[in-house]
């Protein structure tokens, strides 16, 4: 009986090395593991039968039985990092990249065209000695109209579509009350720009009822007409090139005397007259004009002694003519289409 037993470890040990040895998967591996070494498996069934023997002979085929078990274990093991090494072989031959092909572009973000003209513009009159200044959106009725020589029920009003809040509370529709709250704080020299959000009642091919201005202003002694003139000239030249013409045409604002507003000529036809233009050989770009001197008396300056000038561009427009687009509603649409031309 003894030895019948210790050949049949001998014969389970041999089979599931045998079975082993063929598997390729881990459920396979699985199914030997159980059929050796499980609860009904070959080594359980013949420890069961150690009852006839005696007491001399149960621990010969014990400790064979825990030889066959070690022996089987070290196999399975073996065997289950074979398989594990030879799926992720497979899995990095399978992801496998050629170094040698073309990379695949990674689309990259570009800064929007409102963006490109306001640095630009930030750079041109900081060069000029320029600071630029912000305030808030939301202003009221005082600084907005009537620090600007807007007092209520001034027919000027009504050049602009205002969004009130209040009575006495309204988003800003222009940054101008920047240049008036600056002035209260300062005296002069003042030379300053204040860039951008304003708001105003209108939506079309050609406006939006939020844009961007950027307001200029210089107060100084001995300020002229031909320090504006000189001024505006210049940043059209670094804006559009030297080759663009300038013309300056008499127009009314109610905190400028005189006031003027400034045209450059056409890109599209050279001044000729096309459909851009609406026939005229020039485009209007910014208002401007001589700071009225209620205005400087309203922040207590001295009207006799400080003269300023002021100005001031929707960047929108500007952005529409430097890259020729045709509806500012493009710039706020958010397409990719068009934002990736720049």
């Amino acid at each position: 009986m003894l030895e019948q037993l210790l050949e049949q470890a001998d014969q389970i040990m041999a089979s599931a090395g045998a079975k082993i040895a063929q598997v390729n998967t881990n459920s396979a591996l699985e199914e030997v593991r159980v059929e050796v070494l499980g609860k009904k498996g070959a080594l359980t069934q013949l420890l069961r039968g150690m009852g006839s023997l005696s007491a001399d002979d149960r621990p010969i085929v014990g400790k064979r039985v825990n030889q066959v078990r070690d022996a089987v274990e070290r196999l399975l093991a073996e065997k289950s990092r074979n398989l594990q090494q030879q799926a992720l072989e497979e899995q990095l031959a399978a992801e496998r990249i050629d170094v040698t092909l073309p990379g695949t572009g990674v689309a990259r973000g570009t800064m929007h065209p409102i963006t490109l003209v306001l640095d630009d513009i930030k750079r041109i009159f900081t060069g000029m000695g320029y600071e630029v200044v912000e305030g808030p959106e939301i202003e009221t009725d005082y600084y907005n109209f009537e620090a600007l020589n807007v007092p209520k029920h001034h027919p000027a009003r009504d050049m602009q579509d205002t969004f009130y809040i209040l009575d006495d509370l309204l988003l800003r529709t222009q940054t101008s009350p920047v240049q008036a709250r600056t002035m209260e704080k300062r005296q002069p020299p003042v030379r300053i720009i204040s860039p951008g959000k304003v708001y105003r009642v209108d939506s079309d091919p050609t406006h939006s009822p939020m844009f961007h201005q950027v307001e200029g202003l210089l107060v100084d002694e001995h300020i002229t007409l031909g320090d504006l003139k000189g001024t505006l000239q210049a940043f059209v030249r670094e804006m559009y090139g030297k080759e663009r013409g300038v013309r300056f045409r008499p127009s009314y604002f109610p905190f400028t005397e005189p006031s003027a507003e400034m045209d450059i000529s056409c890109f599209v036809c050279g001044g000729e007259g096309c459909r851009f233009c609406k026939y005229e050989g020039w485009i209007e770009i910014l208002g401007c004009g001589m700071v009225h001197p209620r205005v400087l008396e309203m922040v207590n300056y001295d009207a006799e002694k400080y003269t300023g000038f002021a100005f001031g561009m929707g960047i929108e427009r500007i952005a529409l003519l430097r890259y020729g687009i045709d509806d500012i509603r493009l710039l706020f649409d958010s397409d990719v289409r068009l934002l990736t031309q720049f």
